[in-house]
């Protein structure tokens, strides 16, 4: 047996493990959160449990997520084609919900913090927080990190020689982004701005002169305001079942800003999910990206796909879509199949060095608080470079 035939049924070893690991858990669930109280006991008499929900007595962290301090843990592991093996680790603090909020209104705030690693020596850190204020007219997200991540540059766009003998390289960020949204007036419409400052080191393992290295070296400060214009008439944010997401958001990155060149970047995003069947949905996602000027290499836009892995298919312009099925076919078991493609290209006007991908796959997911609307599992996506693993909290498109 070769020795890539040998990595390949390691890979495989490893993602069914994960997959079978996280099955295995969710489907002890119920049986744990019975027994974690005695029946018939004064305890389990005058005290709901806080893991098990009373109208089905399934696990369910809805009202241990409601105390004061209520939190999701999150230990999950990362299998990430450009990263390697890993996981991260950290905790979750979510609002309870606000009642019988109409979709697009009574979001919860989030507080999250964590860390991660790698197997190739990629670590990271960092805090989000997303707040609302004003009786929900105002929301506030704020987002801080540092990290070391080690990456390979397969260059922007079709290279035929860095497709095939990608430069290895070391990027280590450090900031943050503040943004803030007003709601305009009762409308589920939004007008944001937010602005970005880090600092990024660059090391790569090539001397200078080496063809198709970026002309970038040592650090890299980026500074800039991004104006933002939101629709959201989802009923929740983790796993939605209809409503509709979009935005636009247009970054001017500048000297004047904090940062070290002028460049432009406009982003904009389309999710819709429609009820098929009460137990059937159907979400389907677009978006695109472009950027302009000065730009680093390594924030040009890239396909984002599960099955794609993280900045392998970058371009000057990147367009993509997906669609995912979910089927609630047994208490609060769902099954996912889900595909789409990607195409990355360089010059707007020629698409000069154009790539294309394509990818799909399919996976399970667990109503683990019915009250947030939140459901957790994993897929299996497949795509160019091999079958991968993806642990998800929430929806793939989630977004605050």
């Amino acid at each position: 047996m070769s020795d890539d035939d040998s990595l390949m049924n390691q890979k495989r070893t490893n993602l069914t493990t994960v997959a079978g690991t996280l099955l295995a858990l969710l489907l002890a669930g119920p049986l744990l959160a019975s027994d974690a109280v005695p029946s018939g006991s004064a305890a389990a008499t005058n005290a709901p449990s806080k893991l098990r929900s009373a109208e089905d007595g399934w696990l369910d962290i809805s009202e241990f997520i409601d105390q004061a301090y209520g939190f999701v843990p999150l230990v999950m592991p990362i299998t990430e084609p450009a990263v390697g093996y890993g996981g991260v680790g950290g905790l979750a603090f979510i609002d309870k919900p606000k009642g019988e909020a109409q979709a697009g209104f009574g979001r919860p705030n989030i507080t999250a913090v964590g860390g991660l690693g790698t197997e190739n020596g990629t670590w990271g850190g960092g805090v989000v927080d997303v707040r609302h204020w004003l009786d929900d007219r105002l929301q506030t997200q704020l987002a801080l990190a540092y990290a070391s991540v080690n990456l390979d540059f397969y260059g922007l766009g079709a290279d035929s020689t860095l497709n095939n003998h990608p430069l290895h390289y070391n990027l280590e960020p450090l900031g943050g982004r503040v943004q803030a949204k007003y709601r305009l007036g009762n409308s589920r419409y939004w007008a944001g701005l937010g602005y970005s400052l880090s600092g990024t080191q660059v090391k790569f393992d090539a001397p200078a002169g080496t063809p198709g290295l970026p002309d970038l070296h040592g650090d890299s400060q980026v500074g800039g305001l991004r104006p933002s214009f939101t629709y959201d008439s989802r009923d929740n944010i983790f796993t939605a079942t209809r409503g509709t997401y979009f935005e636009a958001t247009a970054g001017m990155f500048s000297q004047a800003l904090g940062g070290d060149d002028e460049f432009q970047k406009i982003n904009l995003i389309a999710i819709q999910y429609l009820p098929l069947h009460p137990k059937l949905t159907l979400g389907v996602r677009g978006d695109a990206n472009f950027s302009f000027g000065n730009e680093p290499f390594y924030l040009r836009p890239y396909v984002s796909l599960r099955g794609a892995p993280a900045m392998r298919y970058q371009g000057d312009e990147v367009a993509q879509g997906e669609a995912e099925l979910r089927w609630q076919f047994w208490k609060r078991f769902s099954l996912v199949g889900f595909g789409g493609g990607g195409v990355a290209w360089n010059n707007f006007d020629h698409f000069e060095k154009t790539r294309t991908i394509v990818t799909g796959g399919t996976g399970f997911r667990y109503e683990l608080a019915r009250k947030y609307g939140l459901h957790m599992g994993a897929d299996v996506a497949f795509g160019p470079d091999g079958p991968v693993v993806y642990v998800q909290f929430g929806s793939a498109w989630m977004r605050p």
